[in-house]
């Protein structure tokens, strides 16, 4: 088994020096640090990570509590965070959590001595969080001065230009206020159909507790005098079940109905590419961890990150 001695004299450098790269210390000239990782790699060493919390007074673990139910968001903070920390020798604790006090239990939990520091993703209902070693990751009602949050507003009317760009002016719009952003939404979708001079008509929106299914069955219904074109959805996982309930009914996406999601794409067999709004799950976890790692309080704040435009190939003109 290799040690820190092995390390140093293929590296180069000193102990210290290893030290310091290993557990993310700042002052390390990029080569050294680069030769430590190196070497650590084909030595395949792995630091004593007891012994390093008991020296530095730190745990080097992050907690992750994901309240997100949308699995393939989860699998992308995850996915990104770990690649992330992985890079400054941090470790990922993960706990799951879909109510109130399933979050603060496990908090209550993660920083008892577990984690230096812990990050809530995805929590859909308003949280207090008296900790200043918190970060909330798309929350609702983030009452934190630590928080990302995605401009759900942008998103919203950047989606409904596009969708009118396509010569679709009746947008039908289903976000469930269970998602913690609707008003955002419903800010972005009313701005851009000011913008665009086209009137609003309540009966094309739903925003209350209505599942996506009874609100397509009602907007089926009523086609012939809501003709809407265009239907507007919460993310992939809505735009699936949506989809699938258009084709039942014979309607063809995107021909007859152009369905576009506000939080990821759809890559599944048997389901038409949409156009979406995605957000960048690196740069929001290069935020994060830099925020971290440097330790200086005032690099996060209340942080509103914006998404992409996504546009299949088929739905370029």
């Amino acid at each position: 088994m290799s040690t820190i001695n092995d390390v140093s004299r293929l590296a180069g450098v000193s102990k210290a020096t290893v030290s310091r790269v290993l557990s993310g210390s700042r002052g390390v000239k990029e080569a050294s640090r680069l030769a430590v990782l190196q070497a650590a790699e084909e030595l395949n060493y792995r630091p004593n990570v007891i012994a390093q919390s008991l020296l530095s007074q730190s745990t080097g673990c992050i907690g992750v509590i994901c309240a997100q139910e949308n699995i393939n968001q989860t699998t992308g903070y995850l996915y990104a965070l770990e690649k992330q920390l992985s890079q400054h020798q941090k470790h990922l604790l993960l706990r799951f959590a879909n109510t109130k006090a399933g979050v603060m239990n496990a908090l209550d939990e993660l920083t008892c001595g577990l984690c230096d520091d812990v990050l809530i993703i995805g929590a859909r209902f308003p949280l207090n969080i008296p900790h200043d070693n918190v970060i909330l990751v798309d929350c609702a009602e983030a009452d934190t001065p630590n928080s990302i949050q995605f401009d759900h507003a942008f998103a919203a009317e950047s989606a409904c230009n596009y969708l009118i760009s396509q010569g679709r002016r009746q947008i039908a719009l289903i976000q469930p206020d269970a998602g913690g952003c609707a008003d955002q939404v419903l800010l972005g979708y009313k701005l851009a159909l000011e913008n665009n001079f086209l009137p609003f008509n309540r009966n094309l929106v739903f925003m209350d507790s209505t599942t996506s299914s009874v609100a397509v069955q009602v907007l089926l219904n009523n086609a012939t005098t809501l003709n809407f074109n265009a239907l507007l959805v919460a993310d992939e996982q809505e735009a699936q079940r949506v989809i699938t309930q258009l084709q039942a009914f014979n309607k063809s996406v995107p021909d007859d109905i152009m369905v576009f999601s506000l939080a990821g794409s759809l890559h599944l067999p048997g389901i038409p590419a949409i156009p979406s709004i995605e957000y960048s799950m690196d740069a929001m976890a290069a935020r994060i961890v830099s925020w971290l790692t440097e330790k200086t309080r005032d690099m996060l704040g209340a942080c509103v990150l914006r998404g992409d435009l996504i546009i299949p190939d088929r739905h370029k003109r």
